[in-house]
């Protein structure tokens, strides 16, 4: 049986540290483990109405991801929503089970998750992987979801093609080397900047120090290679074209100009399958696969105008 929400005490959590000042993380139970979640508790954030709508970010899939992702956009939404970046089962500070992990474990624990933190429908943000695990989600919690903005959503075999898998798979899969290759290219500095810097951004010197240990402390959880290579595995692609038609809530897609893996024409051919539905699609200019994390201030000002219109 899920337990209740409760509050962590924060003083034990490496990972607050690179959240802004004045977030604090709550515990919320799932019945495949813990999430944390992340959102303002205090100074400087004032408290949002009553009645305002839930706001959840949720990060991408690859070593080393986390809330911390979202970190540098959800600020500036605290005072008109209620705020909570969640680290998936997995990842960051939840739970990491050792499982082979699949799509439905996240559509279960997230379907858990909004009912045990959200009264009203909630306005969903996600990226790549996750984003296109969000489309799924408002189809079978309809009830639990508003809206959705989606940053490059892909379910990495769109279309029938698969996209994103640089090592053989067969390596991956073996025991023994799989762990040797995710300590390698996951759990070193050296490694994660190289990763941060060749692959997700797409200009390198606006990867800083903070982000390279963030997402060194996350990669560096006990257990925390099972949810990644089940990724780089693709244990979790699906092809998310099958999905997007049947979409009915109002959404947006933004999209990195420079995004390696899944690059801008397939977000446009992605967002031509249901004109009715996906209402917004934002080229971000010069950016890569986390526009969120390399330019900030250009995913708020998307994010914020496409609130606007809810």
């Amino acid at each position: 049986m899920m337990r209740q929400c409760d509050y962590h005490p924060v003083a034990k959590l490496i990972m607050l540290q690179f959240h802004p000042s004045g977030i604090g993380q709550r515990v919320v139970a799932t019945s495949l483990g813990n999430m944390m979640c992340y959102e303002p508790v205090g100074h400087p954030w004032r408290s949002p109405a009553p009645d305002a709508p839930p706001l959840i970010f949720l990060h991408n899939f690859g070593g080393g991801a986390s809330a911390y992702e979202w970190s540098k956009v959800y600020p500036a939404f605290c005072d008109r929503y209620r705020v909570m970046a969640p680290d998936l089962l997995g990842w960051g500070q939840s739970d990491h089970p050792h499982r082979d992990y699949r799509v439905d474990d996240y559509l279960r624990t997230l379907t858990e998750f909004l009912a045990a933190t959200c009264t009203q429908p909630a306005i969903v943000v996600a990226a790549s992987l996750t984003g296109a695990i969000a489309v799924r989600l408002a189809l079978q919690a309809r009830d639990r979801i508003q809206a959705l903005f989606l940053v490059a959503p892909s379910g990495f075999a769109d279309f029938g093609q698969d996209a994103g898998r640089r090592l053989p798979l067969q390596l991956i899969g073996t025991p023994l080397v799989d762990q040797f290759v995710y300590g390698l290219g996951a759990m070193n500095a050296i490694a994660v900047r190289n990763f941060l810097e060749n692959f997700l951004f797409a200009q390198r010197d606006r990867v800083s120090p903070a982000m390279v240990n963030a997402y060194l402390e996350s990669a560096q959880q006990p257990n925390a290679q099972y949810a990644a290579l089940a990724f780089l595995r693709g244990d979790l692609y699906f092809d998310l074209a099958r999905y997007l038609p049947q979409l009915t809530v109002p959404t947006a897609i933004a999209w990195g100009t420079a995004a390696q893996f899944t690059p801008l024409p397939l977000g446009q051919r992605l967002a031509q399958l249901n004109p009715a539905a996906i209402k917004q699609f934002i080229p971000l200019e010069d950016t890569g696969i986390l526009p969120h994390l390399e330019l900030p201030a250009e995913t708020i000002a998307a994010l914020a105008q496409f609130l606007q219109t809810l």
